[in-house]
């Protein structure tokens, strides 16, 4: 048991570490990449749903109790929901990634330019 809660909160932390990895990466992106900030964003939402799948696993070993069962099936399934939403969302804007790079080359020639004035 103690065992299986210290695997469940690894889990949570990876996945509170990962997700706020994605999200500083896709605020450093730059404007004139739109696509790319949204891939980002949906790429966070996978370990965000995750967390709270863990979270929710780890009150189940926690803890007994009919509230306690309800609450961590609503956290699982909002999770693997957010999950899969977000997988699909990544899948489907991970196509334009390159053609968008393409189009605004040299939009993003110029911003570094400026940025290196600055």
């Amino acid at each position: 048991m103690k065992a299986l809660n210290s695997l469940f909160l690894f889990g949570f932390f990876a996945m509170f570490i990962y997700y706020f990895y994605l999200k500083t990466k896709q605020f450093h992106t730059s404007r004139v990449f739109p696509i790319r900030k949204k891939m980002y964003k949906s790429l966070a939402g996978i370990p965000l749903g995750l967390l709270l799948v863990f979270f929710a696993l780890n009150q189940l070993v926690l803890f007994d109790g009919i509230v306690t069962y309800l609450v961590a099936a609503l956290f699982i399934i909002v999770g693997v929901v957010t999950a899969v939403y977000n997988y699909n969302a990544f899948q489907h804007y991970k196509q334009f990634v390159d053609e968008e790079a393409d189009l605004n080359k040299d939009l993003y020639e110029e911003a570094l330019k400026k940025a290196k004035k600055n």
